[in-house]
């Protein structure tokens, strides 16, 4: 009802804003000259609003980058998102400044040659070398671009197991929520499938792969600091897509296939909490809900708590009704934070015998 109520109300502001219009024109009194084609007078006022319209598109835009700039994400937290920025930032740099002169030099003739009864407009059907440079130039710039960004795509997508000593963990979705798994000591994880789920194997592991039996199954995602790990995600239902912002990192998570994602994490949580980004921001947002707290308290509610930033896992497609709240913690820590951290987590193998006492 109060959707409906709004229509309205827009319905008829929009109703009354024509019919002020058709008064304000009939106030007006007829043209001197009676015709509807546009005077001196008319080309003249449209060039002066072209030029101040691209003014006030420039100071709009110098605007938004100085006063929203906290919006930004920070410095990556992956070695791979490097890369990934600087092919970023000269993208923006070369939209800018492409729009810059193409919407300049846009309204500027706009203004300029506006129309004039004693000017008499110039024609040619075509202009070779015009041509030559306004087609050669994007195709140089965008083969540039393109190929960079093939080299970079292939550089983060190439994926190998025997480089080093990577971490495989298991990303595994379903609505709406994530589970880590984590491999054993072989590390290597076990064979799964959705048909084998029921009670405590939640996942689907296979109970009769010796190397499912270690395997240790989370509701947080720990990683190691500067240590490459390699996602392979799994999903039980729907189409989902793991996103981690801060890793610049992103994977569809597909029903009935297995795909990938690595990268190596080079900031730990508290580094990132430490940064200068990162403090003036959650000093933004506490500042906010300190606010917002005043209004609950006075309406006996409960305060809003501070708050402290924190890496998240979250699902980037549209995938059902809680989509909006499915999400996993992930924590970057010290190789010794992390081991000491993975040896409480219980084995497969130890939630099964735990089963079948029970």
């Amino acid at each position: 009802m109060t959707v409906f109520l709004i229509i309205v109300v827009v319905a008829l502001f929009g109703i009354t804003l024509w019919q002020m219009s058709k008064i304000f024109k009939l106030s007006q009194g007829k043209r001197a000259d009676g015709s509807q084609v546009a005077n001196d007078e008319d080309n003249n006022l449209q060039g002066k609003l072209m030029l101040g319209f691209v003014i006030f598109l420039y100071v709009l835009t110098i605007y938004c980058f100085t006063q929203y700039h906290s919006f930004f994400l920070p410095e990556s937290a992956s070695a791979h998102g490097e890369d990934y920025d600087k092919l970023m930032l000269i993208s923006m740099v070369l939209i800018m400044f492409v729009q810059i002169i193409t919407q300049g030099l846009l309204h500027f003739f706009s203004y300029k040659y506006r129309g004039n009864k004693n000017n008499k407009a110039l024609f040619y059907a075509d202009n070779d070398k015009l041509e030559f440079i306004w087609t050669i130039i994007p195709v140089i710039v965008l083969a540039g671009l393109i190929i960079y960004g093939l080299f970079t795509w292939t550089d983060i997508m190439n994926i190998d197991e025997e480089d080093g000593d990577p971490l495989i963990i298991e990303l595994y979705a379903y609505q709406f929520d994530w589970r880590a798994r984590y491999a054993g000591e072989d590390n290597v994880l076990g064979k799964a499938n959705v048909r084998f789920i029921e009670g405590v194997n939640t996942l689907g592991l296979d109970a009769s792969d010796t190397y499912a039996m270690d395997d240790k199954i989370t509701n947080e995602l720990h990683l190691p600091v500067n240590r490459k790990v390699i996602f392979k995600m799994r999903s039980q239902d729907v189409l989902h897509s793991a996103y981690m912002p801060f890793f610049r990192a992103q994977m569809n998570v597909v029903p009935g296939m297995i795909t990938e994602f690595s990268y190596t994490p080079t900031l730990t949580t508290e580094e990132m909490r430490t940064s200068e980004f990162m403090v003036e921001k959650v000093a933004t947002i506490n500042k906010i809900r300190r606010e917002k707290s005043k209004a609950l308290t006075a309406a006996g509610d409960e305060a809003l708590e501070n708050y402290e930033f924190d890496y998240y896992l979250l699902c980037n497609k549209i995938c059902g009704t809680s989509h909006y709240n499915m999400q996993m913690k992930i924590i970057v820590e010290s190789e010794e934070d992390y081991n000491a951290w993975l040896a409480t987590q219980t084995q497969f193998k130890e939630q099964i015998s735990a089963q079948a006492s029970n």
